[in-house]
């Protein structure tokens, strides 16, 4: 099994997992507020909606992307709102069939797609296996954001070894994002999986390093949780650092949580 179909395979069983979450819920719960500004329960599945759909566009008509990617940069920094109400106007049951659609046509394309293919995408190109893994990490994201909302604890799954590969692989541009110099040297991160499985990116002898459990570690390059509330621990200047500032996601920084006893 390829790379892509693994990571495939997991996008579609952490998409199923939310599913679950949502498909019984109430209208009430459905406008209910979730941690983000504004954004209510259908707010944040009308985000993922859209997402698989733009998605599913740049794979099968970069050309109709390019004009929707031109779109966005004309207005960088509402185009991601605006997109989200214009989604959540529909009932909620309209909502949830429309994601349904949307993540299942985007999972028969790429796993469609050519070998090598190359994908356009708001930042650089992304392979197949890429693209599957930025949509496993913005599900998993908003479905923790429903998930607090809810009151619902979720069981860390083996799968978020995908987000923290992007975490990890994001170190530079949440430096560059701030207007920060990157550091020049390599750090080593450890991180604990669910089943005690220990995941390591970085030179074994690296004097900046980060440990924890994958799934604090993926709260935080998320900005799902303050660095705070959670058990990741870092030796060095700039792995600290790091941790204050890190994001697996692309655009401008995040606000990130405040911690869970209070203002920052």
């Amino acid at each position: 099994m390829s790379d892509a179909a693994v990571v495939l395979d997991d996008l579609r069983s952490e998409s199923n997992e939310l599913d679950l979450l949502v498909a019984e819920l109430t209208a009430a719960q459905w406008a209910g507020p979730t941690p983000a500004e504004r954004w209510t329960v259908a707010h944040q599945i009308a985000h993922l909606t859209w997402t698989d759909e733009v998605a599913l566009l740049a794979v099968t008509d970069p050309d109709a992307f390019a004009a929707e990617a031109a779109k966005a940069q004309a207005d960088p920094g509402a185009f991601v709102d605006r997109a989200a109400e214009e989604i959540v106007a529909v009932a909620p049951q309209a909502l949830l069939r429309r994601w349904r659609d949307g993540r299942d046509r985007l999972q028969q394309a790429l796993r469609a797609a050519p070998p090598g293919a190359r994908i356009p995408w708001y930042g650089p190109p992304m392979s197949v296996a890429s693209m599957a893994t930025a949509r496993l990490m913005e599900t998993w994201a908003h479905g923790q954001d429903i998930a607090d909302a809810l009151g619902v604890v979720r069981e860390p799954a083996a799968r978020l070894r995908h987000v923290a590969r992007i975490g990890v692989r994001a170190r530079d541009y949440a430096f560059f994002v701030r207007g920060i110099k990157p550091p020049g040297e390599e750090f080593r991160v450890e991180l604990t999986a669910p089943g005690g499985e220990v995941i390591a990116y970085g030179p074994e002898n690296a004097a900046q390093r980060v440990t924890g459990p994958l799934h604090d570690f993926c709260l935080l390059v998320t900005q799902r949780a303050h660095r705070d509330d959670l058990a990741v621990r870092a030796v060095g200047t700039d792995a600290d650092r790091w941790l204050d500032i890190a994001q697996a996601f692309a655009g401008p920084p995040g606000p990130g949580r405040a911690p869970a006893g209070g203002a920052r």
